[in-house]
């Protein structure tokens, strides 16, 4: 199936979806991959009585991804950095955080920055949204935060090693730290909360900067190029195509259980980077060549060697998943542009 045909059954899950009507749900990070995709399932959901608020911090990105809900008015764009506190004064009653700089350049490049967008994203809307009406609240975290593992399936109540001495550990142990912070406000304030962890998400709408490796790969094929790698790609990591993601987070908004953490991932898409790197190269008769990365470019890598989730806790919610990741690539590399 194609993206949009992709979303539309989304909006067909078995949800309880009687519960956002009439209510407004914010989701911060907007233009982001995920965030994207999440306001795609909620607006294509024409006969819904709710109003969408999207925010992101790039409205040249914003106008161009959401240019065909610029007429509805269920529709509403916030331009927002949610390092800082929010401006707008509107009843909010669902939240979703999917905020956060995720491209393993930017934890070379601005370690500093990845910290706040985390903790204090995670604070300033909290904080909002216990002053103005909020019922639920959703924390994209990510399956970076179990660190290095002993070679078991990561359950939610796991936790590996994690350099914390690193630049590289400002994605992780920010995540983590704005988790324990979810936890807080719930125990202090009365927040209703629930996080979700993605393992690696792939999927069109990804932006020009995004240089996580499934992005550079496609990137490369899209512009009749053979496929570069910089390291042997050897790792080993559950995968999830975004429009399941985006929906996982709507069952753990709509069922999930308050100060409760769920992995997200398809376990039938557990690969290496290696074979990721093959099976996209395939789709367009490329090839895979090697290079050398530069030092930069290792400051961002991840240095966990395996990564696998258990999802056998959000599955009890009533998520699963149908397709193939061969099926799902292809879907991406034909809708996506560089």
């Amino acid at each position: 199936m194609s993206y949009i045909e992709d979303i539309r059954s989304a909006g067909t899950s078995n949800l309880p979806w009687e519960r956002l009507e009439g209510k407004n749900i914010f989701v911060a990070g907007a233009t982001g991959l995920i965030g994207g995709c999440l306001i795609d399932i909620l607006m294509n959901r024409k006969e819904m009585g709710y109003e969408v608020y999207a925010a992101g911090r790039n409205e040249r990105r914003a106008a161009k991804r959401f240019a065909h809900y610029a007429d509805d008015k269920r529709f509403h764009f916030v331009c927002l950095d949610v390092t800082q506190p929010l401006t707008i004064d509107n009843e909010i009653h669902y939240i979703i955080d999917a905020a956060s700089g995720a491209s393993p350049s930017v934890y070379a490049t601005d370690p500093v920055g990845v910290m706040r967008g985390n903790i204090y994203g995670v604070d300033n809307l909290l904080s909002y949204g216990e002053r103005h009406g909020m019922e639920r609240f959703v924390y994209v975290s990510s399956g970076e935060v179990y660190g290095e593992g002993d070679g078991q399936e990561f359950t939610e109540d796991y936790s590996g090693y994690i350099n914390i001495t690193s630049e590289r550990a400002c994605y992780p142990s920010s995540k983590r730290a704005a988790e324990t912070l979810c936890v807080c406000h719930s125990v202090q304030n009365g927040a209703n909360v629930s996080i979700a962890r993605p393992c690696h998400v792939y999927g069109p709408h990804f932006s020009e900067t995004d240089n996580r490796v499934y992005a550079q790969f496609i990137r490369n094929v899209l512009n009749g190029e053979d496929i570069v790698m910089k390291s042997a790609g050897r790792q080993y990591r559950s995968w999830c195509y975004v429009v399941d993601c985006a929906e996982a987070l709507l069952y753990i908004l709509l069922k999930g259980k308050d100060r409760e953490a769920y992995n997200i991932a398809d376990e039938s898409s557990n690969i290496t980077i290696r074979q990721l790197a093959e099976m996209v190269a395939g789709m367009a008769c490329r090839r895979v060549i090697m290079r050398t990365a530069d030092e930069e470019e290792r400051k961002g890598y991840s240095v966990i060697s395996k990564a696998v989730f258990d999802t056998s806790k959000i599955k009890a919610l009533g998520w699963e998943v149908h397709g193939t990741m061969e099926q799902k690539m292809r879907s991406t590399i034909s809708e996506a542009s560089v």
